[in-house]
Parts: C-alpha cells; structure tokens; sequence
C-alpha cells in the first residue's frame, strides 16, 4: 500500500496535486474486489491502475443495472464550475451515506493538461488518484488511438503512391492526421514534399486526437467485433465521381482494431476516499459526444447501485449528446440529472467583470440566472428527466447572493443544495448525494430524445437550435443545403452532432446569459460514417487548439526525488 503523510480533509495543502500526493491509496486489487471484479480478470498497470478484461464485461451482461445519473453544468464561463469535481464528490458521497457507488470520467487529452487548463481528474479532496499518472499518458489509451488514427492515414497516401487502385480525388481526401497536443502551426500543412519517392503532394492537416472520429467510434462501440465493424465504416475520401472510399476498402480496419485491443478495456482507479472510478476515453465535447465510453459506463451500471457520470460542457451540447448520441445508441437511461453552477460563474453571465468575480453583485447574479433557468427548464421538459442544482461554494460567496439564488429555484421547484466536496470530500456532498437518492427513489424520470430520429438532418438540427438553444432558426448556404440533401438520402436517419461555442446558446461565445431569437448558421457539414452521426460545425470551432501565450507547461516540472509539480 502507498502512503504518504495524510493530510486532514478541510485543511488545505497548497495544490491539488499536493493533495493527491498526499493521499493514502490502496492496491488497484482491493478495489475490484470491493465491486466483485476477481483478480484474474483485472491487468494491472503498476499497484494503482488496471484494465479490466472484456471477458469478464461479457459475463455481466444478464445482471440488474443500476442507476446512472449524469452530471452537467450550466454554460462554461472562465470563472470555472467544477463539473468533474462534482462528479466525483458526488460519488464518494454516495458512497458514504451507504450506497454503492461508481464514478465514470472521461481520460485527460494531454493538449489542455499542457495548454490551458493544466489537468482533468477534479480538484481539491474530491480527486481521482494516482492523478500524475491519470493526466500523464495514463494507460496509453489516447497513443493506441493516436497510432491507429495515423495508421489509416499512412495507408491512405501510400494507396495513392503506389498507383491509386480505389481511384481517390486527393482534393477530396476527408482524413487528416493527429496528435495529443496543441500545436496551431500542424492545423493546415503540405505533405509528401521532397520528390516523388515520398508520394504525391497535397494539403492536409493534423486534429487533437480527442477530436478522432477513431475516439468517437472507440467510445461508442460495446466490442471489438462492432469496434473494427465501425473501424471499416470510416469514409476516408472521395472518387472525382462523389462515391465514398470506406477504411476497409483500405482493408484497415482489422490492423486499427489490433492497436486499439488493449486500449478497448475500462480503465479502473480510486478517488481520494478509495472509491472505484471508471476513466475512459475522452471525445471532444463539441466536435464529438464528450462522453466516456459506452464500455466503461454500461460495466459500472452492473457493478454498482449507482453510477455517476458527466458529459462535457454544458447542458446544451453535453449532456443533449449524451441524450441524442450515447444513450440513443447504447440503450442507457439517466434516471436524474445534477446541474453543476457556481455563484461566480452565475454572476459572469449577468455581465460581471471577471477581474470583479469575487465582489457581491446582485444584480449580475439575479441576470446570470437566466442561463441556469434555461438549463434546469430544457432537463426537465426537454429530456424529461428530474435534476438537482448543486452550487459550488465558494469563500467569496455572501449570503445574500445564496439567498438570492435560493429564492429563484424554489420558485421553479427545482431543489437546490449547496456543496462543499472541494474542502471537505465526500462529507461535502452528503446533502447533493441524499436528494440525488430522493429524486430517483420516487421514479420521477420520464426520460425522451430532443427529436425522433425519422426527422430529416436539417429538422434535427432546427429542433436543437429552437428548443435548446432558444434560437429563431438555422441558416446555411446553398452548397450547406446540398451538402445536407446529399446526406439525408444515406445517412438520414443517423443523430447528429452540433459543434459550437459552449460559452453561449448561441454561435457567438461573447453572448452571455440566455440569448434568445438569434440564428444559428452552418458553417460546415462533416460526416462521421464509423461514429454513426453527422457532425455540424457552426461558428468557429477549433478541432486542433493552440496553446494559450503562457501555457500550463511553463509550471509543470519534476523535482530531483522524482514528484510532479505545477500540474494544477
């Protein structure tokens, strides 16, 4: 067993990553077993880390589900809301007033841990662990996509070079390459210069690998049999005719399922309480469905009374997908929802300055509030599903902002509970665990898709942008409208995938609160074949991130006794 000094919950070590470090954690073995997983059927991946075989998912299949319950949030704002956080504060709560609990994140993308945000395994006492290894590499998930990704594009230009049999229009090679970092200078490039040993020349470019439609495929996917089935759907380009070129006219898709065999496995750590959490892949929130993998999430439901999941963003993009894409496909149902928000983040969208977050503003407040009305409203009569809204506290709150909030969700009927799992664990968030329990012991969910998916791609996305969005309606040019009318004779019946801002309802992310009436335009229309939806990109959306003027990776360093610091 590894330990480290404990530190007592409610006192604060300088970092999270203090914290973690600072941590008691038990041997991975310990872990499995407290959920029945017997020990030949977990691979360890050193004393704290282990995959978990699909031999033994196989034989759960006839057991009793438990139930799921999503974590989202209200839009995203700089002043931050702790969605994963809540996740898994949540989950040790539940755990603690004597549920049986499972937590299920999505894996870290090396670009934000190095750019921007400096890691994704929560904050505070409410952590997964060992949360270095969690946001560094990890079990090598992300590479074994990375690798097959840029397999199938190695065999897409060496197909050319060496005669271009399925007759390819490299003007219309729909496939680019990736990496797991961000690095703007590889979003648009020329490759194949040199001569003609090194093939023929054309425009290309990189993705961030969480932006694959490889992760997107391996998060959905229940096997390896539908994994390499998907793997082989993948339309990789176009003859100068329009017909599509699949991944297994390439005859891929069987050596893309061989690097990913390992990778297929849920990953299974701890929190901080020594709780089991399930952390599986990792698909852009916008571009893709911002879910972890169907695998990992169906294999908790049968290991565990409740399961505590979260969808990226907020519940506009994230957790509609979670609704329209991954439970569409997959068969799961949330029986509630719990909507993340923080006073600071309420106040932003009632127009405060950031630099004035911490100053009581009512005024901003009572008009941020809005943002989280629409999303509580959209939960509850959109998806049909019950939820709870539970507030991150902050020292800078003031009573009378907590009154003031208070006051507009009890006028809802919306229960509202404040959590404190950040400073104090999982005893942080008895209260949220308790009336996540009360909701879902009465059976209120009565759970439906935003549109049927008999609708035609552009209703879909109208339905989308009017009922969730507020918006007027949706616009797009006319080779938009052809691109759309050329889908829907084939792939008419797939969900589709709206990526946009998740800043605001709207396309533009300076938009705060609940924007109303606004258009929503189509920039681009992209078809995922192997994913099973259709991607539709409005506004500017970056599948290839650049790094902030002063990245995370300027404070992340290694001290001569081999610890991690500066990671968050």
């Amino acid at each position: 067993m590894r330990h480290i000094a404990v530190t007592t919950p409610g006192v604060l070590v300088s970092s999270d990553i203090g914290i973690a470090q600072n941590a008691t954690l038990k041997p991975i073995g310990e872990i499995a077993a407290r959920l029945g997983i017997p020990a030949a059927s977990i691979e360890n991946y050193g004393h704290y880390k282990a995959k978990i075989a699909l031999d033994y998912i196989d034989t759960l299949k006839d057991k009793p589900d438990g139930k799921l319950i999503l974590v989202t949030a209200l839009s995203p704002t700089p002043a931050g809301e702790g969605k994963t956080t809540t996740t898994v504060g949540l989950g040790d709560a539940l755990n603690k007033i004597g549920k049986k609990a499972v937590i299920c994140l999505r894996e870290p993308s090396l670009g934000p841990v190095f750019g921007m945000k400096g890691g994704a395994a929560g904050g505070g006492y409410a952590q997964v662990v060992p949360m270095e290894d969690i946001n560094l590499h990890f079990t090598g998930d992300f590479s074994a996509i990375g690798l097959a990704h840029n397999l199938l594009s190695a065999l897409i230009d060496n197909h050319i070079h060496h005669g271009n049999e399925l007759g390819f229009d490299v003007r219309r090679i729909a496939w680019k390459r990736v990496m797991d970092m961000n690095d703007r200078a590889l979003r648009d490039i020329t490759v194949a210069l040199g001569g003609p040993g090194n093939g023929f020349p054309r425009q290309d470019g990189f993705d961030i690998v969480v932006a694959s439609e490889v992760m997107a495929i391996f998060c959905l996917a229940n096997s390896l049999v539908d994994l390499k089935e998907r793997l082989g759907n993948i339309v990789v380009g176009y003859r100068r005719d329009l017909t599509p070129i699949h991944a297994r006219d390439l005859k891929a898709q069987g050596a893309m399922t061989v690097l990913l065999k390992e990778a297929l496995k849920p990953n299974l750590v701890q929190t901080l309480e020594n709780n089991p959490a399930f952390i599986h892949g990792g698909p852009f929130a916008n571009i893709a469905h911002g879910c972890n993998s169907v695998l990992a999430t169906s294999t908790a439901l049968k290991l565990a009374d409740y399961v505590v999941t979260e969808a990226g963003f907020g519940a506009d993009l994230g957790a509609e997908k979670f609704i329209d894409i991954k439970c569409r496909k997959s068969g799961l149902r949330p029986a509630a929802v719990v909507i993340v928000a923080t006073i600071r983040a309420l106040k932003y969208h009632g127009g405060a300055d950031l630099k004035q977050i911490n100053q009581e503003n009512l005024a901003a407040l009572e008009k941020g509030i809005a943002n989280l009305e629409r999303h509580v409203s959209n939960v509850r009569n959109q998806y049909g599903l019950p939820c709870v809204v539970s507030v991150n506290h902050f020292t800078a709150d003031t009573d009378a902002e907590h009154t003031v909030l208070a006051k507009k969700m009890a006028s809802l009927d919306v229960p509202l509970v404040l959590a404190r799992h950040w400073a104090e664990g999982g005893a942080g968030a008895t209260d949220v665990a308790r009336k996540v329990v009360e909701i879902v012991e009465k059976g209120a969910a009565n759970f439906r898709f935003v549109y049927d998916e008999k609708q035609t791609l552009w209703d879909k996305v109208k339905t989308i942008a009017t009922k969730i969005y507020g918006a007027a309606d949706i616009s797009g040019d006319s080779k938009i409208r052809a691109r759309f009318e050329e889908l829907q004779k084939t792939y008419g019946h797939y969900p589709v995938c709206i990526a946009k801002t998740q800043y605001s309802f709207s396309t533009d992310p300076a938009l705060r609160g609940a924007p109303s009436g606004h258009m929503v335009n189509i920039r681009e229309v992209r078809l995922a074949a192997g994913a099973e939806f259709i991607v539709v990109v409005c506004g500017d959306v970056m599948t290839m991130p650049g790094l902030p003027k002063v990245p995370s990776a300027d404070k992340i360093d290694i001290d001569a006794q081999g610890r991690v610091v500066g990671l968050f």
